[in-house]
């Protein structure tokens, strides 16, 4: 029974990308994409590492903003996990998450500007509820029994201390450290929209031509995700998190009168700041609606249901690089090494190096999302894999990839796919912004308008899209009855 539900639904997702194929943009408009790509892997293979002058700033900007705003997500998302019973909390923390961090620096950007707190806020608000969510997942897991044995009189922060927090503290800190790798993804891409981090720095070279300083950066970007849990050590942090905010720089200075006007100006709707009335408004919200909303929600929903498939296909055959029952020694590191690179990448910046080979279609953010996802969650199945006993006489090769480890880790490759479902919608999204007709490519036109009521309209349209389609995965995960672990969540 499970098997077969399992199948039609996997069917089911297969058929239906297959339909959003057909209307599809995957066309490639430069005039000659493999010279350009040939010039990016020169760039990678003979980088220009003494362009030391932004080099350096890059990076530590870079780790700057990542700490920051991870260290203080983490202290928010605590928190609010010890009240994530409460239905506000809940939905406040779907809400917040469901909304990119590049979105929330576009939305910063009008009242902060180019000021340090942009970034920060940017990466600390969405990731404080997903960190809440989290941990309070990871809270739920604990057992109950040495709660109920503790002395009369106990307080309840001495009870926390004691049993959930005691228990669940090798798991929080296994899931922040996750979170800081991708507090770098995040903090990386932030460049693009202005900030100082090594996002600027690449789109700069890309413009300029200067291929070696573009692998330079990349190059540099891998090793600092490679060697992550090298440096970052538990008695180090306290270190790092102290000197972290006098490395953000100092930017322009906030304007206040700023933020008053985008609150009570700005993001009001243009007919009820105008006096139109209700009816004004309902003309000037079915407009947006047919002419910008609609079209990007086909566009997001199509590119992301394409991605999605593209991304489980990915997975499950790349999973076996890493797998001690396919790999030996040198075959499992250099798959481990061709995976990291994969999911180290951020969609933005794939799709930005994409878009700049291939023109502006649906191909770059489609191959973009699917090697980062697909080569995220590889590697967890991977690990899972390893775990995995096989009988003496098993089968190998293809027989056993088919026969033996296929059937034990799909489950877990659903649940994780389904996971992936709203991030990748998320990220399809943001996409946009770099010019295809996704939601962000409408979000970020009305920006450049100084339209801010009809952005801040789009983006509670983007979050309400994502938190459907993580309400539909959570129910497509509890019908198949699919599980994973929320301390390897990727």
């Amino acid at each position: 029974m499970w098997q077969s539900a399992t199948v039609r639904t996997s069917l089911g997702f297969i058929a239906l990308a297959i339909v959003c194929a057909f209307f599809a943009d995957f066309q490639i408009s430069t005039h000659d994409p493999w010279q350009e790509l040939g010039r990016l892997m020169m760039g990678l293979v003979i980088p220009d590492f003494l362009a030391v002058d932004f080099l350096g700033e890059a990076l530590l900007r870079t780790l700057a903003f990542a700490f920051v705003g991870v260290g203080l997500g983490a202290f928010v998302g605590l928190l609010l996990a010890l009240a994530f019973h409460s239905t506000w909390v809940r939905t406040g923390c779907a809400f917040v998450r469901a909304i990119h961090e590049l979105f929330w620096a576009l939305i910063f950007l009008q009242f902060f500007g180019l000021h340090p707190l942009t970034g920060v806020l940017a990466i600390a608000i969405p990731y404080a509820g997903i960190f809440a969510k989290v941990y309070a997942e990871i809270f739920d897991e604990t057992d109950p029994q040495p709660s109920r044995v503790l002395p009369q009189g106990s307080g309840r922060a001495a009870g926390l201390a004691f049993t959930r927090l005691s228990q669940a503290w090798p798991h929080l800190v296994n899931y922040t450290s996750y979170r800081l790798e991708c507090g770098l993804r995040s903090s990386a891409v932030l460049g693009f929209v202005g900030m100082p981090t090594l996002g600027y720095y690449l789109e700069s070279a890309f413009a300029q031509g200067l291929y070696g300083s573009v692998g330079a950066l990349l190059i540099l970007f891998y090793v600092l995700i490679a060697t992550l849990r090298l440096w970052v050590r538990p008695r180090l942090l306290p270190f790092y998190l102290l000197a972290a905010p006098f490395l953000l720089g100092s930017g322009l200075p906030i304007v206040w009168s700023n933020v008053s006007r985008f609150f009570t100006q700005d993001i009001v709707p243009a007919p009820l700041r105008n006096g139109e009335g209700i009816g004004g408004f309902g003309a000037w919200l079915l407009d947006l609606l047919a002419t910008q909303a609609l079209p990007g929600i086909w566009n997001t929903l199509l590119l992301t249901q394409i991605a999605l498939v593209i991304t489980g296909a990915l997975a499950m055959v790349l999973f076996p690089l890493i797998s001690r029952h396919f790999t030996g020694r040198v075959g499992g590191t250099l798959g481990h090494i061709t995976l990291v690179v994969m999911r180290s990448t951020p969609e933005y910046l794939l799709a930005f190096i994409l878009l700049q080979l291939w023109g502006p279609s649906m191909l770059p953010a489609v191959v973009a999302l699917a090697l980062h996802n697909g080569g995220i969650i590889a590697h967890l199945l991977g690990q899972r894999s390893n775990q995995l006993t096989l009988r003496q006489d098993a089968p190998h090769g293809l027989d056993r990839y088919v026969y033996e480890v296929t059937p034990r880790v799909y489950g877990p490759f659903l649940a994780l796919l389904f996971y992936r479902w709203e991030i990748i919608m998320r990220e399809t999204a943001i996409l946009g912004i770099l010019g295809i007709a996704t939601l962000g490519f409408y979000v970020d036109s009305a920006i450049q308008e100084i339209r801010f009521d009809r952005a801040l309209v789009l983006i509670l349209i983007t979050a309400l899209l994502n938190i459907g389609v993580d309400v539909l995965a959570r129910r497509l995960r509890a019908r198949l009855r699919l599980r994973h672990n929320v301390n390897c969540e990727p």
